[in-house]
C-alpha cells in the first residue's frame, strides 16, 4: 500500500493530464459557478493545469489557485490565459490572502487526501477562506464497490494495436481506501501510474462540513443540476458558510 505527498500526482500525470483526464465539462462548470457566483472572487483548490480556472477567468471571475504540483502549474502557464495567480502547497493547509465568495474543488480531488483527518482539514481550510455566506463547492464520485471481488479488481481501460491500458485496484474497507495502479503497456515499454484514494460517502462529507462550520445547501447529480438520487454515480455538493450572502 502507498500514499502520496501533495506533489506526486502532478509529477506522475502532468505530462499528459489534459489528454487523459479531461472529462470535457468545463463549460458546464462555468455555468454552474455563474448560477452561484455573481462574478465573485473564487479560490480553486487543486487548480491543476487550469482546465476549469482559465474558462472561469475568461468568463469574468477573479480567481486564485492552490496546487500541490509545480509541474501542473507549469502546464497551465504555457496555455493562453494561464497566468492565473497560484500558490504551490497542500490545499488542505496553505493560506492565501483575503476572503473569497467561493472555494471550488472538482473531479474527485478531495479523495486524493488519504486520511479522514486530512479531508476534515480541507473543509476547515475552505471555511477559513470564505466570506460569511460564501460557498464551498466540490465534486466527487459516489463510491461503487460492485466491481470488486475479495477486495480487488482488474479492468481494461484501453486496447489498441500498439497499446493496452489496465487498471489494478485493491480496496481497504477499514481505511475506506482504494489503491489503484494504472498499467500502460506500449511498444516503448511499461509505465506505472499509481493512485491512492480515500473515499467518503455524502453523509460523512456532510459531517466534515459541519465540523468546519459549513452546512449543506444543495446536492446535485451533475454540473447541470440534475437531482441527486440513490442511483447517482457522482455528486456536486454546495456547502455554505453562515452569513448574509446568498443566491
Amino acid at each position: 500500500m502507498f500514499d502520496f505527498t501533495p506533489d506526486q500526482f502532478g509529477q506522475l500525470n502532468a505530462e499528459d493530464y489534459d489528454i487523459q483526464f479531461d472529462p470535457g465539462n468545463a463549460d458546464q462548470i462555468v455555468e454552474f459557478v455563474k448560477f452561484y457566483g455573481h462574478q465573485g472572487r473564487i479560490l480553486e483548490f487543486a487548480i491543476g493545469t487550469g482546465r476549469v480556472a482559465i474558462p472561469l477567468v475568461e468568463a469574468g471571475f477573479e480567481l486564485v489557485g492552490i496546487e500541490g504540483s509545480a509541474e501542473m502549474v507549469d502546464k497551465m502557464r504555457a496555455k493562453p490565459g494561464g497566468d492565473v495567480p497560484s500558490q504551490i502547497g497542500d490545499f488542505a493547509y496553505i493560506e492565501v490572502g483575503g476572503e473569497f465568495d467561493m472555494v471550488l474543488l472538482v473531479y474527485n480531488t478531495l479523495f486524493n487526501l488519504t486520511s479522514q483527518a486530512h479531508q476534515v482539514d480541507c473543509f476547515k481550510n475552505a471555511a477559513k477562506h470564505l466570506k460569511s455566506g460564501g460557498r464551498f463547492i466540490l465534486e466527487t464520485f459516489v463510491p461503487d464497490l460492485s466491481g470488486f471481488k475479495d477486495h480487488q479488481r482488474v479492468s481494461t481501460q484501453r486496447v489498441g494495436e500498439d497499446h493496452a491500458w489496465l487498471e489494478a485496484a485493491l480496496h481497504d474497507p477499514l481505511a475506506q481506501k482504494f489503491h489503484f495502479q494504472r498499467i500502460r503497456i506500449t511498444n516503448e515499454g511499461i509505465k506505472l501510474v499509481p493512485l491512492p484514494m480515500r473515499y467518503a460517502y455524502p453523509p460523512e462529507m456532510n459531517l466534515m462540513a459541519e465540523l468546519a462550520g459549513l452546512q449543506l445547501e444543495h446536492r446535485f447529480a451533475d454540473w447541470q443540476r440534475n437531482p441527486f438520487t440513490a442511483n447517482s454515480k457522482s455528486h456536486i455538493s454546495v456547502y455554505r458558510k453562515a452569513g448574509a450572502l446568498g443566491h
